[in-house]
């Protein structure tokens, strides 16, 4: 069983639209609401490959329940914490010209009391997991190292960790050593503290995140493609060409595939090669966490890997 973990799920509210223009009325031409949040992104693609998975989390009130409803249908088990406030909801605003527009509320505050039961549940779902997934943004109210705590109670049980987070969350999170941790190129500046303009600036930043026992840094760099690195090797695979429509949830689609090649103990090379097969079909669709599978093998053939 792989377990993931939401900590500020939203109901993600997609809609389409000619252009975005700023200080006028828009009128979106279509809407749907998917139930999001990052780990909640990873969950579904698991879904979609027929993996067990277990997600877990907060959610609250109306919101909550919806989004409770949708995934179980999906074929995945919750064990979310109830909280007193309500889940909240983001906007995806894609417009025809190829711009991703993002508004993304808060979330409730999370109280001590509802924090607590969190932390029990985690520890007993991780005794029965295989591996953890640590996903998206710390619901306010959670101090800023939730991450090192959970990647702690799971090393402890001697499980693996994929953590995909940002800002002060992944930085703390990093000093846990989970076994892979997947930032974006301004992620890692983040990281480090300062510009990566090019590969060998990308390297040197990875191998600071491996001297903390890291074992595996996936760096993704947009279209471009994804490295993948450990002690011993480095990898840079270049992503196929796609039509893309919406790049929301890409990043959680490479998630998913480093998940089940941990337990499927795949190679780096196949590692690699699939999280971008993954993410760039993902990219064709407009729902986040919706793969076309056949898309996924017909890309993976596609996928150029080189050594650095």
């Amino acid at each position: 069983m792989i377990l993931t973990v939401t900590l500020n799920p939203a109901i993600d509210k997609t809609y389409r639209t000619g252009q975005l223009i700023t200080g006028h009325v828009n009128r979106m031409s279509e809407m749907e609401n998917i139930p999001g949040g990052k780990g909640i992104n990873v969950s579904k693609i698991l879904c979609c490959y027929g993996c067990s998975v277990t997600a877990t989390g907060f959610l609250g009130g109306y919101t909550g329940r919806w989004i409770e409803e949708r995934i179980q249908q999906l074929g995945m088990e919750c064990a979310f914490v109830n909280t007193a406030g309500d889940t909240r909801c983001s906007m995806n605003i894609i417009a025809d010209n190829g711009y991703v527009t993002e508004i993304l509320e808060p979330g409730p505050m999370i109280s001590d009391e509802e924090q607590r039961c969190f932390l029990k549940r985690y520890a007993e779902l991780v005794k029965k997991c295989e591996l953890v997934v640590l996903s998206g943004s710390i619901a306010p109210g959670l101090p800023v190292n939730t991450y090192t705590e959970l990647i702690d109670i799971a090393s402890k049980w001697g499980r693996k960790v994929i953590l995909d987070a940002s800002g002060e969350a992944l930085k703390f999170g990093v000093e846990a050593k989970p076994w892979l941790v997947k930032p974006n190129r301004q992620e890692l500046e983040y990281l480090v503290g300062h510009r990566c303009s090019g590969q060998d600036e990308i390297l040197e930043a990875a191998d600071i995140l491996l001297e903390k026992g890291i074992t595996y840094v996936a760096v993704t760099v947009g279209d471009k493609g994804m490295y993948l690195l450990s002690r011993n090797r480095r990898l840079f695979a270049r992503a196929p060409k796609v039509k893309v429509l919406n790049t929301v949830g890409c990043g959680d689609s490479a998630c998913a595939s480093f998940a089940m090649s941990a337990l499927r103990e795949k190679s780096m090379e196949w590692m690699i090669r699939h999280a971008v097969a993954v993410s760039s079909a993902h990219a064709t669709t407009m729902e986040n966490g919706c793969l076309p599978l056949d898309l996924v093998e017909e890309l993976f053939e596609q996928v150029w890997v080189e050594n650095i």
